[in-house]
């Protein structure tokens, strides 16, 4: 059979980091093939060097059953490969069509740019997505879900031979997730390729014909979609099995003191918001996208202003107007785009880990090198952060080892209360295991517990409450023991 690309023997190493060791992936025409892997397993790598990114240290590509060689994404667009990163590649400032056609701007008289055919191109491809939008509206005027619905516009207005799609729909709802399948299967039935990146494993059986697992940057093993199941491909992509059983009791006693208690909260989105949180609990919050979860645990932490409401910690009534007064009374944020609140990830693991707390290691003008070696390197062993050095740079670390550099910082500050909005996005299986036996570890050491999730089961399996929200109310608590899918729905889709 014909392939339309094909990847052998593809070798990648960076300092320090041998990220792909003879990997291998091909796609045919009219296929849907997906790509998975614990988090640096090589996957975005191996995407990388397809479209230009990277440049191999050795092996071979082939598009179309001729041997190429990509020194650029612009080759890799001559050569008909079109790639959706997981990370936006938009400009703010200019409108949804300006982005869209950026470089290939439609043209009247020879040489002025034609705004108004651009707008019109633009709705004709958005609506092949279901997308309405107005495409003169500046992309940061725009929600991240719709960003990445521009993005995905963007690429198929290439006319790619093959689409490379990494992560589409970590911040899609579900509605915007099943218009993004229909635009993949009309690919795919256009005789189109595309490789399909996504920790959403149950996505896989709904989009794909073929999965090849990866695993520490090396080729596992490749199979038809219909003829594997959800364990084995878990099994291949971490060399373990992985349980995830819902928890069937909370291990809070009943007269645990009470660390937190929010009195009648009103913010943006937060409509008197009342809520206690015990020590050594992990309290789940549920519902759907737009519910004020975020927007309470913002306006909480004092990042968002507050209308109203009080704050009591340890009983006693407490001010927060700012993110620096809520780190002072010993309270800690892992944002759910961590990379934008919660890393620098241009600097190194060190340098992150100590970003809450570094008046603690200066001495006068003078930062005391090394106590911040000596508390990260514990750190990063207690809570087993991979990575070839402290001196690392975040930013080429895993999303589940940037996520555990977040959670190293706010521990070496020794904040008591953590909220966690949505912890696991974004990360793979493997990854997700031992985020949370942390977050338990955490809670039988004292530690207090937020977490926001948008995955059922992941609050059936970590909470000893959970709180549900609507439209900026509370609208159900449900021990652990009463919680399930069908109430937590219920009571998420309950207007006040």
């Amino acid at each position: 059979m014909e392939y339309l690309m094909q990847m052998e023997g593809i070798h990648k190493r960076f300092p320090g980091v041998y990220a792909l060791q003879d990997a291998c992936l091909d796609v045919r025409p009219g296929e849907v093939h997906a790509l998975v892997g614990e988090n640096g397993a090589g996957k975005s790598t191996l995407m990388k060097v397809l479209n230009g990114i990277y440049k191999k240290d050795s092996g071979r590509i082939c598009v179309k059953g001729r041997e190429v060689q990509i020194d650029g994404p612009l080759e890799a667009q001559r050569l008909g490969i079109g790639m959706i990163h997981q990370e936006l590649n938009l400009m703010p400032h200019l409108t949804v069509a300006q982005n869209i056609f950026i470089g290939k701007e439609p043209k009247k008289f020879g040489f002025l740019l034609d705004q108004k055919a651009a707008n019109a191109q633009a709705s004709l491809l958005m609506s092949r997505l279901n997308l309405k939008i107005d495409p003169e509206t500046p992309v940061k005027d725009l929600t991240v879900a719709k960003q990445q619905m521009v993005e995905i516009t963007k690429a198929i207005s290439y006319n790619s031979d093959l689409f490379v799609m990494d992560e589409p729909t970590s911040p899609l709802t579900d509605t915007e997730v099943q218009d993004l399948f229909g635009v993949i299967r009309e690919l795919r039935n256009a005789g189109h390729g595309v490789v399909y990146i996504s920790h959403r494993l149950e996505e896989l059986w709904e989009i794909s014909d073929r999965i090849t697992v990866m695993r520490d940057g090396q080729y596992v093993g490749t199979v038809n979609t219909g003829e594997t199941t959800r364990q084995d491909i878990i099994s291949m992509m971490v060399g373990r099995v992985i349980y995830e059983n819902p928890k069937e009791t909370s291990s809070v006693p009943a007269d645990a003191p009470v660390v937190m208690e929010v009195k009648n909260l009103v913010a943006r989105n937060v409509k008197d918001v009342s809520f206690k949180l015990r020590k050594g609990e992990i309290l789940g919050f549920a519902g759907l996208v737009g519910a004020g979860r975020t927007e309470t645990m913002r306006a909480l932490f004092g990042a968002d202003p507050r209308v109203s409401g009080e704050i009591f910690l340890h009983g006693a009534k407490t001010e927060i107007h700012s993110p620096s007064d809520a780190v002072e009374h010993g309270i800690g944020y892992l944002s759910e785009d961590r990379k934008r609140f919660g890393l620098a990830t241009g600097l190194a693991v060190r340098d992150n880990a100590i970003m809450a707390s570094i008046a603690h290691f200066c001495a006068g003008p003078f930062v005391n090198d090394k106590r911040v070696d000596s508390a990260t390197r514990e750190y990063v062993d207690k809570i087993s952060i991979k990575t070839p050095s402290i001196r690392q740079l975040v930013y080429n670390l895993s999303g589940g080892n940037q996520q555990k550099t977040v959670i190293a910082k706010w521990l070496i500050k020794n904040c008591d209360i953590l909220i966690f909005d949505e912890p696991t996005r974004g990360i793979d299986v493997g990854a997700k295991s031992e985020i949370y036996k942390l977050m338990n570890l955490l809670a039988e050491e004292g530690k207090s517990i937020i977490m926001i999730s948008s995955e059922m089961p992941e609050l059936l399996r970590m909470s000893d409450r959970i709180l549900v929200m609507c439209e900026g109310h509370l609208t159900g608590e449900l021990d652990i023991t009463e919680a399930t899918q069908t109430n937590i729905l219920t009571h998420a889709t309950t207007r006040m």
